[in-house]
């Protein structure tokens, strides 16, 4: 931590006697840092509006608050612009694997449920929506006017593809989603999971938060009909499933897109470019599935 960001913290109002301050890696669109102070123990998350995605601090601010009002998400005790203060959760961040075994496949979907739910009671005021196919066009049209031969290629492939998506999905049900569903943003304390991290929360299908957590996280077919069945309380059907599969598609289009618009606009250091490699050779597969109607082998 340089020594600005560590005067900028010192100097936040919530704060009677920092003990110590550590960066928390992993995060990709802002930059979080754990605080012990004499009050007790907090992450100060600091990162400001990213209108390429869609990021606006108010409303993140907003999720966060009504989160916590309804029992998903750690307390936040200060904000201000570029600054978002919330307690600590002394816990176990979550990996991939944690998320498909079957005892947080059990918890996580009650925590999911509430989140769609519980949410919007505790929340007034303007609220965005995240429509994933619309975030689609938007990154497209930014990408088209910068991209060289291939690159225009491959963005018109995904310009075809993202409209035979949206009619699949069909009409939906609006709830209040988190829209970023990677393990990373599951923390578990060993009594229960919370879930953190709310850039990029908005209304939206529930479909969309079951297929982006199944899709970040490499659920198989069965996950998947589980996942579903304990969600909707029973099997998924035909129309269902083929819904899934192409939110499960968008979101890794949607993925793809972000990293490579991050290339152009992010600050913080990641490897977008090898972020978008990766997630565009799992939107092959992704494709490759919802054209066959089925999860392949």
């Amino acid at each position: 931590m340089n020594d600005a960001l560590a005067a900028q913290i010192r100097s936040l109002p919530c704060f009677t006697g920092i003990a110590h301050m550590a960066e928390l890696v992993g995060g990709m669109t802002n930059r979080n840092y754990r605080v012990d102070d004499r009050s007790g123990r907090y992450v100060v998350r600091l990162g400001q509006d990213i209108p390429e995605h869609g990021v606006m601090r108010w409303h993140e601010l907003a999720a966060a608050r009504a989160a916590h009002a309804a029992g998903v998400s750690p307390e936040v005790v200060y904000a201000e612009p570029g600054v978002l203060v919330s307690r600590f959760i002394d816990g176990r961040t979550l990996q991939a694997q944690d998320l498909r075994a079957g005892e947080h496949l059990t918890a996580l979907v009650p925590l999911l449920q509430r989140c769609h739910r519980e949410i919007p009671r505790h929340l007034t005021g303007p609220v965005l929506m995240f429509w994933v196919f619309q975030v689609i066009r938007n990154y497209l049209a930014r990408l088209h006017d910068e991209a060289d031969g291939e690159l225009r290629q491959r963005l018109a492939g995904f310009a075809a593809l993202a409209p035979l998506l949206e009619q699949a999905v069909g009409p939906v049900e609006i709830v209040f989603g988190h829209n970023d569903l990677l393990a990373g943003n599951w923390i578990d304390d060993g009594q229960r999971l919370w879930l953190i991290d709310w850039d990029y929360a908005g209304f939206n299908s529930p479909l969309f938060d079951l297929a982006n957590l199944s899709c970040n996280n490499a659920f198989d077919a069965a996950q998947d009909h589980g996942l579903l069945q304990a969600y909707f309380g029973q099997a998924p059907d035909a129309t269902c499933m083929r819904a899934f599969l192409a939110m499960r598609c968008a979101s890794a289009l949607r993925e793809t897109l972000w990293a490579l618009v991050s290339q152009q606009v992010s600050t913080i250091g990641v490897d977008y470019r090898g972020y978008a490699s990766d997630w565009s050779a799992r939107l092959d597969v992704s494709r490759q599935e919802f054209e066959a109607g089925r999860r392949l082998p």
